[in-house]
């Protein structure tokens, strides 16, 4: 499906409308990261008519994440009101009922719970490795 920018806009103005405590620029983040996960899994050639798994989809959420903040990526997560994998199936379940992400007969918002812990995904990248004991 051809997604056009206004279209996403517009579905992400009403998903917020509806009381969602998520930031609207995490749902566009999101978009990316699907982009990123669909052409690796094309360029992989894993991916299933153009569709991708939950945990497909996360890790190359993190891994967007982590390549485009760096270490600022633990803080903007909390800022835009995501603290757990489950949170980012909440987006997407959103999108797909706004008829922006599409889904499998097999697809459920459970599939996105507890991939990764959010807090070590974002942070360990970054802390100081130990100093080794001689």
């Amino acid at each position: 499906m051809v997604m056009k920018p206004a279209q996403f806009d517009q579905a992400v103005a009403r998903i917020i409308q509806r009381n969602s405590d998520i930031d609207p620029q995490a749902f566009f983040f999101l978009k990316d990261a699907l982009d990123v996960s669909l052409k690796a899994a094309e360029d992989s050639k894993t991916s299933n008519e153009g569709h991708v798994s939950a945990s497909q989809l996360l890790y190359a959420f993190r891994d967007h994440a982590l390549q485009e903040f760096g270490p600022m990526a633990a803080t903007l997560m909390e800022e835009w009101g995501l603290r757990s994998t489950g949170d980012v199936g909440q987006m997407v379940f959103a999108l797909i009922k706004e008829r922006m992400f599409g889904k499998q007969e097999s697809d459920t918002q459970k599939d996105f719970e507890n991939i990764y812990d959010f807090h070590e995904a974002f942070t360990l990248p970054f802390q100081p490795k130990a100093a080794a004991v001689s």
